[in-house]
């Protein structure tokens, strides 16, 4: 027994979360991210958070870590130099793509660079059918050739797609082996390993990204490998998947591609199980940091995953959390854009210099100065008064942007708060709306730094009634790191209509998959008793450009099976689409297997009711502009850590603690749940 600790690495802050596995107390911190090398500030986070507790680094029994880097470096374009051979004919794939333009009617749109110039990939003769049978042997002297160019070339990391690979590996296989020979220091991977299903583009679009962020996730878990060896670790640390899942260290590092929504997982896999402890299994997660906003749709308590992905313009074949984000945070940059209009992001002032109210020499406004300027924010002082803000040059960044817009300075400082809203609602309408769901039947769960501080008014934008937000939501998705399970998803492409002639196949397909499952539970150590496995299979009409994932039932592959996978399919096409087609034959296209290693977990203890009255909590009252109430209001202010279960807050309030900030409307009331968690509702 000891303490399990959460660590989730943003752009602008390092969240810390531990929890005492003989107690149950769990402790939260946060210290600024060290943008030039984030493991440093890793590793002061973990040490000032053990020391809040009375703990050391060899006391821990879990490690547990969220991380931005591999999608900050594909954002940014800061991976290794890369090179790509494919089958001969095949060059220009990845720059052809599905020629389609990011934007259909904006004809000056740029597509995303190719993460592989041209120069530095290859052709190799060989050829396999849409069958896997061999139509053209592997040329391995061909191959070689083509290796030795790229490495005098430089080019330090190697991806490796064949045309139809997934069907048959033995040419994939038999490159990486003499990759290996020839480049022994170089980073490789060969799309089998990476992505093995169909769709070549895509394929090959996964296998690169994954070869471009390599070498430079290989860097950074070395790095803080060895910097948590000093502080004395002991146990193996593990890190997130954009699945929701934690895989170790090693196994990251290979597959790099696979952490692309690494930080924002957790904090939806942390939601799941305070929507269900709260009594409301519904839910929209609105996770806003200092950089973006993450939204998901829980439905009865689960997020659905997706098996594919456009991040930043770069397609991911990869099981992930249907998570969708907008380059809107505390630290969104508001500027004037050519048009004369106002603008709030995606352009982020980061941790350093941060926003103009930290005083370390930014002078463009951000939503955080916005919000100082309001009284929203404390202006005096975050973290729990670790941190202390400069008000007057808030205001005045901003008021120069005043001047250039022809507005007061609250009217611009309210301004930026409206166009962030507005750019998180439609975040959250293309999640729900336009997926068939209305925001009015789901809460509103609102966590990271600045969740709380936006979930009232965007609430009311959506029409939503009722807001969650967490005991610790400016650090909930280190606290999800101590809800989440080990886990990995393996997944093979087979073509087949869905009749009583693919039961054998389907069945030789998941028992393919079972094993590779076993073998990576052996690998990371899961006790028989802890494993588990989950079915599912993407399915379309015949005919269909695109799939829709389906829980297969447990047991053996029988007719019965059968008629489960298509009364479920055509459930999620009626939810999907609105319709479903009972004469179209069904096609089953990719088998998945989810395989999760189950381990202790943080729990949420309740409390006794205490009574309407939070009295015991005010700590005050602040000046805030609010346009609800046509400008300055008095505003009650609340210490969090003061409330208890049954306390009831009425607005327009401020309820600060260490984390963040919740702001109620005027309209509004907050109730605090046996749990501690606030239900803000509206007042009817």
């Amino acid at each position: 027994m000891g303490w399990r600790i959460g660590v989730d690495s943003g752009g602008t802050f390092t969240d810390v979360c531990l929890f005492s596995e003989d107690t149950g107390e769990m402790r939260i911190w946060k210290v600024p991210s060290t943008p030039d090398d984030p493991s440093r500030g890793i590793a002061e986070g973990v040490e000032q958070g053990l020391a809040q507790v009375g703990a050391i680094a060899a006391d821990l029994s879990f490690f547990g870590h969220g991380t931005t880097v591999a999608t900050n470096a594909l954002i940014e374009l800061r991976g290794a130099r890369t090179g790509l051979i494919v089958t001969d004919g095949f060059r220009d794939l990845l720059e052809i793509g599905r020629q389609k333009r990011p934007s259909l009617y904006d004809m000056m749109a740029d597509k995303p660079e190719p993460l592989v110039s041209r120069d530095l990939r290859r052709e190799v003769p060989e050829r396999l059918r849409s069958d896997g049978s061999v139509e053209l042997p592997f040329d391995e002297s061909a191959f070689r050739e083509a290796i030795r160019k790229l490495k005098d070339d430089g080019v330090q990391s190697l991806a490796i797609s064949f045309l139809y690979g997934f069907l048959n590996t033995t040419h994939e296989t038999r490159a990486r082996a003499i990759a290996s020979e020839e480049m022994p220091d170089a980073f490789i991977c060969a799309s089998y390993e990476v992505a093995p299903e169909f769709r070549e583009f895509e394929r090959l679009s996964t296998t690169v990204v994954n070869a471009y962020l390599g070498p430079v996730m290989q860097r950074y878990i070395r790095r803080l490998s060895d910097r948590l060896t000093e502080l004395g670790l002991t146990v193996t640390p593990q890190l997130t998947q954009s699945n929701g899942g934690v895989i170790g260290f090693a196994a990251a590092a290979a597959l790099p591609v696979r952490t692309v929504l690494s930080g924002p997982s957790t904090g939806v896999v942390a939601a799941q199980a305070i929507g269900m402890s709260v009594g409301i299994p519904d839910v929209i997660t609105f996770d806003v940091g200092g950089t973006s906003s993450d939204v998901a749709l829980l439905k009865d308590g689960v997020c659905s995953l997706t098996g594919e992905a456009d991040v930043q313009g770069y397609p991911i074949k990869a099981p992930m959390l249907d998570i969708h984000t907008v380059g809107a945070g505390g630290g969104s940059i508001a500027a004037v854009d050519s048009g004369g209009l106002l603008k709030v992001g995606p352009r982020s002032a980061g941790a350093d210099p941060g926003p103009v109210c930290y005083g370390l020499g930014n002078e463009e406004p951000t939503v955080t100065d916005a919000n100082v300027v309001l009284g929203t924010l404390n202006p005096g002082e975050i973290l729990g008064g670790r941190m202390k803000l400069r008000r007057d040059l808030a205001e005045a960044a901003i008021a120069r942007l005043a001047d250039r817009l022809g507005l007061s300075t609250m009217e611009t400082a309210q301004g930026i708060v409206s166009v962030l809203t507005a750019n998180m609602a439609k975040a959250i309408r293309v999640i729900s709306v336009q997926r068939g769901h209305d925001p009015r039947d789901y809460a509103l769960m609102a966590f990271g730094g600045a969740g709380p501080l936006h979930a009232a008014r965007l609430a009311r934008e959506l029409d939503m009634d009722k807001v969650i937000v967490p005991l610790t939501p400016g650090t909930l998705c280190a606290t999800g790191l101590l809800l989440t399970d080990l886990r990995a998803d393996f997944a093979v492409s087979r073509l087949l209509r869905l009749d009583e002639s693919a039961l054998p196949l389907l069945a030789e397909g998941y028992d393919e998959l079972a094993r590779q499952a076993a073998d990576w539970s052996a690998t990371e150590k899961i006790a028989t008793e802890a494993r588990a496995l989950t079915r599912t299979v993407d399915m379309r009409y015949q005919g269909q450009n695109y799939e829709l994932p389906v829980t297969l039932p447990e047991g053996p592959m029988t007719v019965g099976t059968l008629e489960t996978m298509i009364s479920r399919f055509e459930d999620e096409h009626a939810q999907r689409f609105g319709f479903t087609a009972p004469e179209a034959a069904i096609q089953i296209v990719t088998l998945r297997v989810e395989a999760s290693g189950h381990v202790p977990k943080a729990t949420f203890e309740t409390q006794d009711d205490a009574g309407p009255d939070a009295s015991v909590a005010v700590t005050g009252t602040r000046e805030v502009w609010m346009p609800e109430a046509s400008g300055f209001v008095t505003a009650e202010t609340y210490d969090r850590g003061m409330l208890k279960p049954g306390n009831v807050i009425e607005g327009p309030a401020i309820i600060d603690q260490m984390d963040t900030t919740t702001v109620l409307l005027p309209e509004m009331r907050a109730i605090v749940h046996p749990s501690l968690t606030l239900i803000l509702e509206v007042r009817t």
